[in-house]
């Protein structure tokens, strides 16, 4: 899971990049975590019963190409701003998990009439804190042997969502679409560590109505942190999911599908 291709191309500006589309109704745009998107990905399956959900993988991950010049998270949310023109997709809802999140907020903020609402699941990206004090767990100062424990509350069933990656019998083009995926991780996500510095004063811009969900045993961004993001937006609430960790939508993706459900049919 989640190393392999999608299933359609398409060129957005001089980035040719991999997109799934599926299911009918309202368009939702996903944007995937830092481990990349997968076509069968169970909360995309479970959304697109009912809306049409457009998944790419960004700029530089799985199989897209990483244009010159696309460096930092502002570049990719000036990209899904030309995606959506692109597709010409009005009325969207944009759902985003963990890095994938930060980038909604990113393009929310820069305001677009195409996007009606907002899903957080598990997000990063705001520093609410004084320098000294960590918000988001320093992800990289863990092994990949050591990260599936910080990910998921029930390490099993978080490994059996997504795969179990065993590098021996991977094919090389797996392997590849791995590493880009951590890759493309690091040159967004790095030094500040998973956040923008300007993002917080930057939030009432995002004037949309917006869906905070969160994983109650979060180990990377804790339930306090998912409070203050929802108390920083104009328009947004919260909801905790108890029994997940930061991944929770691949640990009980029904848990996290059903409110999500009934938020855009509000």
């Amino acid at each position: 899971m989640f190393i392999t291709e999608l299933p359609e191309r398409r060129r957005v500006g001089s980035a040719n990049i991999e997109l799934l589309v599926k299911g009918q109704g309202r368009p939702i745009v996903f944007l995937h975590a830092g481990h990349g998107v997968d076509a069968d990905d169970p909360l995309v399956e479970l959304l697109s019963r009912g809306h049409k959900i457009y998944a790419a993988s960004h700029p530089g991950f799985g199989g897209s190409d990483l244009p010159p010049g696309v460096t930092t998270i502002d570049d990719l949310a000036y990209f899904y701003l030309d995606l959506l023109e692109d597709l010409d997709l009005r009325g969207v809802t944009l759902v985003g998990v963990s890095f994938g999140a930060w980038l909604a907020l990113e393009i929310a903020t820069k305001g677009s009439d195409r996007i009606d609402r907002l899903v957080l699941i598990d997000s990063v990206g705001v520093k609410f804190s004084d320098r000294e004090t960590r918000d988001i767990a320093d992800i990289y100062g863990y092994t990949i042997e050591e990260l599936p424990a910080l990910f998921f509350k029930d390490v099993e069933k978080g490994l059996d969502a997504m795969g179990r990656l065993d590098f021996t019998n991977l094919d090389e083009s797996s392997v590849l679409r791995f590493v880009r995926n951590r890759e493309s991780l690091l040159l967004f996500g790095w030094s500040p560590t998973l956040y923008d510095p300007k993002l917080l004063q930057r939030l009432h811009r995002v004037k949309q109505p917006v869906l905070v969900l969160w994983g109650a045993e979060d180990k990377v961004v804790s339930v306090d942190y998912g409070r203050q993001l929802a108390a920083a937006l104009p328009h947004a609430r919260v909801e905790v999911v108890a029994d997940t960790g930061h991944y929770g939508y691949l640990e009980q993706p029904k848990a996290f599908a059903e409110p999500i459900i009934q938020f855009l049919a509000q």
